[in-house]
């Protein structure tokens, strides 16, 4: 719930569309696979500047539910790639006080890619210097599709009444439930567009969109984008003269 209006001066979660791997390895002559490993070095770097930054949450969107239709030999390097990252990253997350945990739909995934998601989140489960998520296999729709069906499936237990159903039960129902909405959303790679990425709650997330490829998001990037939202005036459908008066 929304409490207060007016400039804050750094975002208590970021959510990121990490687009552009496979434009950057085409116009290297690389295969896209390649570009997909490139782009593990921002997401290295993103994770260790919203730790130091103090940011409360951190969320990438790593393959969509949408993303099963690409060609399977790049779907099948992407999903060696996520446990090759995991098994190899997670010591240093676990000591570094992240806490990792994963949103989306499962069962599809690789069967070791599934055992290490696991792993992973109960290693890390009591961290609490930075929460970050991985949408992997994700799409926004699904997302409320499922706290629906959740949320359906207590009223025909009795466990709620139907009125117990309003906007705090059902954000409570999703995949980021128990985390504050993103404030600020970025997308890298030139395309302007959510691309089904939670949808909820992005409502009223400030949205930045930069031309920069993956692979090529650096730090500098990444504080251009902090100094973006430091900009804006959140006023959550006040007038400016409200969110002056409670600032």
């Amino acid at each position: 719930m929304i409490t207060a209006a007016g400039p804050t001066p750094l975002p208590r979660h970021i959510a990121i569309v990490m687009d552009g791997n496979g434009r950057w390895a085409r116009a290297r002559g690389d295969t896209r696979t390649d570009g997909h490993r490139a782009g593990v070095t921002p997401v290295r770097m993103v994770i260790e500047e919203c730790a130091r930054h103090a940011v409360e949450a951190l969320t990438l969107f790593a393959f969509s539910s949408e993303n099963w239709g690409r060609p399977r030999d790049e779907v099948m390097s992407l999903m060696s790639l996520f446990v090759e990252s995991l098994e190899a990253e997670i010591g240093e997350l676990h000591s570094s006080g992240v806490r990792l945990r994963f949103i989306g739909e499962r069962a599809e995934l690789d069967a070791r890619l599934r055992a290490s998601m696991v792993s992973s989140e109960r290693t890390t489960r009591i961290n609490t210097r930075l929460n970050l998520q991985i949408a992997l296999s994700y799409g926004g729709r699904a997302d409320i599709v499922g706290a629906t069906r959740r949320l359906c499936e207590r009223v025909g237990r009795g466990e709620i009444g139907i009125e117990q159903i309003d906007e705090s039960s059902f954000g409570a129902a999703l995949a980021l439930g128990g985390l504050p909405d993103p404030d600020l959303f970025i997308r890298t790679g030139g395309e302007q567009r959510i691309s089904n990425f939670l949808l909820w709650n992005l409502a009223y997330t400030e949205l930045y969109f930069t031309d920069c490829l993956w692979p090529d998001f650096d730090a500098a990037n990444f504080g251009a984008a902090l100094q973006h939202f430091a900009t804006r005036r959140r006023r959550f459908g006040l007038t400016e003269a409200q969110t002056q008066s409670v600032a």
